[in-house]
């Protein structure tokens, strides 16, 4: 089966090439070989690769930029996947799609769930939920999967920030009233390839919106605590620094960040029997591929 991975040189896409399961022909292309906002270059891309299933992993993910950067956010999150969308439609195949979590308002109690209320507080949500419904408006065949807070060991992510400014200074203030699940751009990856194997076998997907995330829940805090003492046991860190825990108020930033990001994770349960992964692990299988590399 041929699949077309979009954003295949970021966090997730990266991984997607790496762990693929045999039997599948992969055409990986950066935004630098397909911009997904230019409608001609995705028509021309997929009439030429004839993919039997798309996987889009590509999308402007600078959160704080978004916020002065508003047409390009939606012109890549929303315009984008409607491109996409069409494209896929045409050739009467699946689309999987990653969103986020968000597009939500972050202010509820308990882990959301699929069919929560959306409420994004900012253009980078605002783009991302643009483009689930222009994927819903134009695909018959699609699968969006929401997921938070991924980690791994290429791209800019939150965990290697931390080793790098563990590493330079003797203490660090982190956020401790933000709460999420830590998710690794490798389970993400692994998880859509299982969603692709069921899909090649059975010729049809239970379609819809999913959420997959990292578990238990966490701060930015906790998240940073594990991450430091994992470090420290695999020799990526000489000491771990001391931290101070900080609101979000103490840590102003362009865009406002959900207070509460922690997805529900039963409806994918249910469906697929896919449980949440255990992040902490996940974790240290990525420190132990930084320590392998140096």
């Amino acid at each position: 089966m041929r699949v077309l991975i979009t954003g295949a040189h970021g966090q997730v896409g990266h991984e997607l090439m790496r762990c693929a399961p045999a039997g599948f022909e992969l055409v990986g292309l950066g935004s630098a070989e397909l911009d997904i906002a230019n409608a001609g270059q995705v028509a021309e891309v997929v009439a030429r690769v004839q993919p039997q299933l798309i996987i889009n992993a590509a999308a402007y993910t600078a959160v704080d930029k978004a916020e002065s950067d508003a047409a390009r956010a939606f012109a890549v999150n929303r315009d984008g996947v409607a491109h996409l969308a069409c494209a896929a439609e045409r050739l009467a195949i699946p689309l999987l799609h990653i969103s986020t979590d968000y597009v939500f308002a972050g202010d509820a109690a308990k882990p959301y769930r699929e069919s929560d209320p959306t409420g994004p507080t900012g253009v980078y949500g605002a783009s991302k939920l643009a483009g689930e419904q222009a994927l819903a408006e134009q695909c018959s065949r699609y699968l969006i999967l929401r997921t938070s807070w991924v980690f791994g060991a290429h791209g800019n992510n939150f965990a290697k920030t931390m080793l790098r400014l563990g590493r330079e200074r003797d203490s660090l203030a982190v956020v401790a009233d933000q709460h999420g699940g830590p998710t690794a751009a490798l389970a993400i990856a692994k998880m859509l390839w299982r969603l692709a194997e069921r899909y090649r076998s059975n010729g049809t997907l239970p379609w819809g919106v999913y959420h997959y995330s990292g578990a238990p829940a966490c701060s930015w805090h906790e998240f940073a605590e594990a991450i430091f003492q994992q470090a420290l046991e695999q020799g990526l860190l000489p000491r771990v620094p001391s931290m101070q825990g900080i609101t979000t108020a103490d840590y102003p930033t362009p865009a406002r960040r959900p207070a509460w990001s922690v997805l529900d994770g039963s409806r994918l349960l249910n469906t697929f029997g896919i449980e949440q992964p255990d992040w902490r692990a996940d974790l240290r299988e990525v420190l132990r591929e930084l320590a392998s590399v140096g």
